[in-house]
This record gives C-alpha cells, structure tokens and sequence, in this order.
C-alpha cells in the first residue's frame, strides 16, 4: 500500500498574499498603487480579515507600505535606493559564492545544470515570470552550499526586493545572450574550483544588471514625468 502523500496546505491569508505579492512583482499592481482591503475582500470574495492578515505579510516583507484602517500603497523605490538594494545583493552573494564553491557536490553542480536547462526553456517561450523564478533559484542553488542560513534569511527579503526590477530588465532586454553566458560561466568557474574568478564574474554580473536597470527605470519614470 503506497504511503501518504504530503500535500502543502495553505491558510486563506497565504493564498491571497501569494497572489498579491506575484501580482506586485509582475507589475500587473504598480509601484505606488494605493492599497484599500475593502476593495480587495470584494475581489477576492473574501471577508476583510484573513485580506488584513495578508496585507500585514506584504508589509513586513516590504513590499507594501501599509497601515490598519489606514490603507496604503505598493512601496516605489527611489533610483538610490533601487542601486541600493543591487549593491548589497552584490555584497552578499559574491561572499556567498565563495564561501560555497569549496562545499559545492556533484548533486550541487547537477541542481545547477537542471535550472540552466529550465532557463534555456524559458528564454524559448520568452517566459518572463517563470525566467525570473528560475534566475532566483539559480543564484540559490550556487550558494547553498555555504551553509550560512542567517546570511540566506537576509538575502530572501533582499532578493524578493530586486525580484519585480530584475522583471522589468527581463521583460525588455535585447541581448540576453551575455546573461546567458555569464550563468553558464558562473557554474564553470565554480566546478573548476576557481573562488576569485568565480567571485568577480559574479559581482560584474549583478552590477550590470543593476548600472542597466537604472538607466531604464529612469528613462521610464522621466517619460511618466516622475
């Protein structure tokens, strides 16, 4: 007789939150939209209580700015601190990484291998979303091995941050071969033990992605006049 199957159950507040907060990184809500919770429990056909209860894991995630009573808004980045927050990805991630390739395994280097072939599909259907999802779960999956599980907390909230930019840069990039080859890059150095490469590789690659970002928000922020 087979056994029993866990199945991920999900509170009411869970599922709304996990709505919302794909809807802000997809930019389907914009940065700056008001927030009201009387609206939302009608959308959703919910009470107010468990779009209250989703609206505070939101909050403290910071990606909204909101208030009891008071409503509120999608948080909007100011360009500093958009670099901001790509500066400290930088930070954390390259030392991440380094700590991580001396530990890294054959299933380490496999999980790696299995995204970069996800990716490849992606970059096909020109699947923003799910390119988006599994550039997340790449850079993870390179530093898992660092064992550094405070780090790891910090760089979540960080990276959830930069996730609905990083889709905006997605959504409109031209040449996307030399991200493609950098990933590709990144796993080679690591695989042939090569730390300082490894590290410079990757702090170049996330300070480009942030130098361009930046451009572009400004230019749209200016044509909204922003």
């Amino acid at each position: 007789m087979a056994g029993r199957r866990l199945v991920q159950k999900q509170s009411l507040p869970e599922i709304i939150a996990n709505d919302l907060r794909e809807r802000i990184l997809s930019g389907e809500i914009p940065e700056g939209a008001a927030i009201q919770q009387e609206v939302l429990a009608e959308e959703y056909g919910v009470s107010r209580m468990p779009v209250r209860e989703a609206l505070k894991r939101l909050n403290a995630e910071g990606l909204l700015s909101w208030e009891t009573n008071r409503g509120g808004s999608v948080v909007k980045h100011s360009l500093n601190e958009i670099g901001e927050i790509f500066d400290l990805r930088a930070l954390i991630e390259v030392d991440l990484f380094r700590r991580a390739i001396p530990n890294m395994t054959a299933t380490d280097f496999m999980r790696c291998e299995e995204l970069l072939a996800e990716m490849e599909v992606s970059y096909a259907a020109n699947d923003v979303a799910r390119w988006g999802q599994l550039n997340h779960d790449y850079h993870t999956a390179l530093y898992r091995a660092a064992n550094r599980r405070l780090t790891d907390d910090v760089l979540i909230r960080i990276a959830l941050q930069s996730d609905r930019y990083v889709r905006i840069h997605l959504s409109v990039m031209k040449q996307r071969d030399p991200a493609r080859e950098e990933h590709r890059k990144l796993l080679d150095l690591a695989q042939q033990g090569d730390v300082a490469g490894a590290g410079a590789l990757l702090e170049r690659h996330i300070l480009r992605t942030r130098d361009a970002l930046l451009e572009l928000v400004a230019k749209q922020r200016s044509q909204m006049g922003d």
